[in-house]
């Protein structure tokens, strides 16, 4: 089925690379008119989208300044989806303040700045999607050296439930998706770095990650971006306020 977000205006954030990146190119590839952002603006090269924008999710004036711009040449946001974050390894007695300060602020915190930012648009258009990223590991599950981001993760579909519930007579579906260990950039970082930390291959290491993923494999960014083109289209429009896992069985 083709042109699922037809006639759509939809915002991705982190659409410079992986879950991210797929998500918009997705958003493309089935008619919508996306707008693109990066913190780091040159990923986002090659992107076919509307608008390919430098945007910091941690900058309340940033994008405050983005609403109302793209309030203003489209009337507002059908889709928002919220990808932008940050893995933090270690227990809770290895977490320092700033390590907890900082994954709050741009794994949740930042969510609720795109929601407040974005939502009144939605609300004068008559309705709208949001798509926050959680993980499976949050509320749903845990696993080891995951004590920071879990909690930011669980506190993510905390606050999918809650916009999901407040605004539920007014046209907006706010849902969360929950990946489990995903091919991406981000993961060959954390692969290289728990490579270094416990003195192993990174062949070892990416053999852990496979292991611990009862189907067997590692999932890919195109299969979170086809649950997040079901949420963000008008097939969804029934599914709320859920958190929705693609994780290969991480959670049974």
């Amino acid at each position: 089925m083709a042109g699922r977000l037809k006639g759509k205006v939809a915002l991705v954030t982190a659409a410079g690379q992986g879950i991210g990146r797929a998500i918009a190119e997705t958003f493309v590839a089935e008619g919508a008119t996306v707008i693109a952002t990066d913190l780091e603006p040159a990923k986002l090269k090659g992107l076919k989208a509307k608008k390919l924008l430098k945007l910091d999710v941690r900058s309340d004036q940033a994008i405050g300044a983005l609403a109302k711009s793209i309030d203003k040449e489209f009337g507002g946001l059908d889709v928002l989806a919220n990808i932008a974050g940050y893995v933090a390894h270690g227990t809770v007695l290895e977490a320092t303040e700033q390590e907890w300060d900082f994954s709050f602020d741009l794994n949740v915190k930042s969510q609720h700045r795109m929601i407040k930012a974005f939502l009144p648009g939605m609300l004068k258009k008559g309705g709208g999607s949001i798509v926050n990223m959680s993980s499976t590991v949050s509320s749903v599950t845990g696993l080891p050296n995951r004590y920071v981001y879990g909690a930011t993760k669980a506190a993510v579909i905390g606050l999918t439930k809650a916009v999901a519930i407040d605004f539920i007579r007014k046209g907006i579906r706010c849902n969360a998706i929950c990946p489990g260990t995903i091919v991406s950039p981000s993961l060959g970082e954390r692969i290289t770095a728990q490579a270094k930390r416990i003195n192993k291959s990174r062949t070892a290491v990416t053999k852990d990650f496979i292991d611990r993923q009862p189907l067997g494999r590692l999932g890919t960014a195109q299969e979170v971006a086809n649950l997040a083109l079901f949420l963000a289209s008008d097939e969804a429009s029934y599914v709320t306020g859920q958190a929705h896992l693609v994780d290969g069985g991480l959670a049974l």
